[in-house]
């Protein structure tokens, strides 16, 4: 393209073909604005026009998050089975193994134990990308896990939840997580523990339903998704409209449900805060390799 022909304002860019590569532009959901992926990533995958947070992956709250970049994973080895031979248009195994493949996890969530602003602290970070963060045995078992760490560790605990509920392909055994998990968070409250809850677009079903809930400090960022049933299910069981923004997090807060509306860009700070305000100081800092160590 002809130099003359570039717009010189800011606001307007002019690129080169070679930069129109698929998938390195993104509209915004909300305001519709078609914005580069890359300033996307610069700004933590807010919408640079509209503050819109984009969903995004485990690995990305990772960085966001970790002083460094530097954790020690937690149980990073368990895997699913099937338990059911649970067969559908898939097979549950191969299900598994597409979601592996694509999204370089084992499952839906990440468990881990790193420094925030100077604070360890033990994290467990659900990845929506994974099945759609389903709630299935090892998701429950690794969350545990997390648990009995901090608990151990007399640490902080922060579950980030991005989730569509329980994961069918386990039937019952999904729906076991719910109780399992949430005995331990009981355990873990009785001992002194601080569970904060970071709730992400989108957070329903079985994950809402208990742990999402339960924590002592209940953030979440701005406009998500928090529900159980959805809400065309609700307005056909209860016969009525339902009132603008239902189930999303500016509408709980103003009904009580959660503490905090918090900006992806502000998270880290406001976690560090809390676990300062909460006796968890930078006394508890620890030192870790760039490398995860498994245990």
């Amino acid at each position: 393209m002809a130099e003359w022909f570039r717009r010189k304002s800011e606001k307007i860019k002019t690129l080169d073909k070679r930069e129109i590569a698929e998938g390195m532009w993104l509209k915004c959901p909300q305001c519709q604005e078609v914005v580069y992926r890359k300033m996307l990533e610069e700004n933590h995958f807010i919408c640079t026009n509209c503050t819109h947070h984009f969903r995004i992956t485990s690995d990305n709250y990772i960085q966001l998050l970790m002083d460094d970049g530097k954790f020690e994973e937690i149980a990073a080895n368990v895997q699913s089975v099937d338990p059911l031979n649970f067969k559908a248009t898939k097979n549950y195994t191969d299900q598994i193994k597409t979601a592996q493949e694509k999204t370089g996890n084992k499952d839906a969530v990440k468990t881990l134990i790193g420094n925030i602003n100077g604070i360890k602290a033990v994290l467990a970070i659900m990845d929506f990308s994974f099945i759609g963060g389903s709630m299935g045995s090892v998701v429950g078992e690794k969350i545990s896990q997390a648990i009995d760490r901090a608990a151990k560790d007399h640490l902080p605990l922060v579950i980030i939840t991005a989730s569509g509920g329980a994961r069918m392909q386990e039937g019952a055994y999904s729906l076991m997580q719910m109780a399992k998990i949430s005995s331990k968070l009981a355990r873990y409250s009785d001992l002194g523990g601080l569970y904060i809850t970071v709730i992400t677009d989108p957070t329903t079903g079985g994950t809402t339903a208990s742990f999402a809930m339960l924590g002592d400090i209940i953030l979440a960022e701005p406009n998500a998704l928090i529900g159980f049933a959805g809400a065309r299910v609700i307005k056909q069981t209860i016969g009525e409209e339902l009132p603008e923004g239902f189930q999303r997090s500016e509408f709980l807060l103003e009904k009580g449900f959660i503490d905090h509306i918090v900006g992806r860009k502000e998270l880290k700070t406001t976690l560090s805060d809390l676990f300062s305000f909460f006796n968890f100081g930078a006394s508890e800092k620890v030192e870790l390799s760039e490398v995860d160590n498994n245990e």
